[in-house]
């Protein structure tokens, strides 16, 4: 594995799918990074939708939706991983409690720099209600890398990285999201080359 990939931490990234990436999942992906380490990587796939919207997504788990804002949105397809589970990604949303940094619902993976990944039933009976986080994405399944997997794959040129940008996720329109990413980097998708790999 080349030193300088194993040093660089990735967490609060997108990952951008180079042309060349025939994959079903990934082609023309962009994944948000939640978790980079020497243990491999977790992400969620940002503008893949799939067939339901949240609405539809509240009836499937006996909730309603008084989120008028959020009724319509899009259910993403987050990755190959455990498809049948949902994933939140959202903004910080910190108790008020004396713990500033401790997060509200039960089962929160606070992304440093960055947004928070909640898994717990919780934070979709707050959405219900009309209160929780202001800005959500939510997924079905995630996209994930064993050991050193990532880095090779970063190696073979499948990937571009870029420093995360929120508004990209909550506020671009899907169709527009991979392009958008690619300008975070200066860059055209007609400017890149379809072949992965060196030459």
């Amino acid at each position: 594995m080349p030193g300088d990939f194993a040093l660089t931490n990735l967490t609060n990234h997108f990952l951008i799918a180079m042309p060349g990436l025939q994959d079903a999942m990934f082609s023309k992906s962009v994944v948000y990074l939640c978790e980079h380490s020497a243990r491999g990587a977790l992400g969620l796939v940002i503008n893949k939708p799939c067939e339901i919207d949240l609405r539809r997504l509240f009836e499937k788990v006996d909730l309603p939706l008084f989120r008028k804002d959020l009724s319509a949105a899009p259910v993403f397809l987050g990755g190959p991983v455990q498809t049948e589970r949902g994933f939140v990604l959202h903004d910080p949303s910190f108790s008020e409690a004396d713990k500033p940094h401790e997060p509200v619902y039960a089962s929160t993976m606070c992304i440093p720099g960055g947004l928070e990944m909640t898994t717990s039933k919780d934070v979709l009976e707050a959405l219900s209600t009309g209160a929780g986080p202001r800005r959500v994405l939510v997924s079905l399944g995630y996209s994930s890398w064993g050991e050193g997997q990532l880095e090779s794959e970063l190696s073979d040129n499948s990937w571009l990285t870029v420093a995360a940008d929120p508004t990209l996720i909550f506020d671009t329109p899907v169709a527009q999201r991979y392009e958008q990413a690619l300008r975070l980097l200066g860059v055209e998708a007609w400017m890149l080359s379809p072949d992965v790999g060196h030459a």
